[in-house]
């Protein structure tokens, strides 16, 4: 069984951008079909590094999370650029 947990960082920004609807219905959809690699085109999850992740809740936005036994755990979400930034920060 796997779970999620949203770091206070995340919630934030979700919930100042107003995309609560959305990011709930993608993150419905991770839990279901996260470790199932065929689904995972589907669900826009793409490995971006060690245990580290990204899918889109459409086009424009991005939810990055780390993978660990049994947890997800989402810790940014934003455009491409924001993302960017973020993972850069990350990597130093």
């Amino acid at each position: 069984m796997i779970s999620i947990e949203l770091s206070k960082r995340f919630k934030k920004i979700v919930r100042e951008a107003g995309r609560e609807e959305e990011v709930s219905a993608a993150l419905r959809l991770v839990l279901e079909g996260f470790g199932r690699p065929h689904a995972h085109t589907g669900l826009a999850i793409r490995k971006l590094g060690r245990h580290l992740y990204e899918c889109r809740t459409g086009l424009a936005w991005r939810l990055i999370f780390m993978a660990h036994k049994g947890v997800l755990t989402f810790d940014f979400a934003g455009d491409h650029d924001e993302a960017q930034n973020y993972l850069r920060n990350k990597r130093q």
